[in-house]
């Protein structure tokens, strides 16, 4: 378990329904009621800005193919680096994923 300074019974509340979720389509549909279409924006960024940087993209690459700000790059860098594990935990799933599906 994280040390997480945001932990609260609501947020419990709400990552417990988070993983109830089944699919992609129960995915959209809980989070477009939840987030502006802004912040699913920036999230989804945010996470596609992780994996450039897991592939090794540098900071000026992804500033360039994205253009996302150098500020939200650096942040999602110690995330990486120095963050609760969130980003790695969720892409090594993902590629475990994609190898036992590519493997059929």
């Amino acid at each position: 378990m994280t040390d997480c300074k945001i932990r609260n019974a609501d947020l419990d509340s709400l990552l417990d329904a988070v993983v109830t979720l089944e699919t992609r389509e129960e995915a959209y549909r809980l989070f477009e009621d939840l987030c502006t279409a802004a912040e699913l924006s920036a999230m989804a960024q945010r996470f596609r800005l992780a994996v450039m940087l897991r592939n090794k993209a540098t900071h000026q690459q992804i500033v360039e193919q994205t253009g996302s700000s150098t500020a939200t790059v650096a942040r999602v860098s110690r995330c990486l680096r120095h963050g609760a594990g969130g980003y790695a935990l969720v892409m090594d799933r993902r590629e475990r994923v994609e190898r036992t599906d590519g493997a059929e």
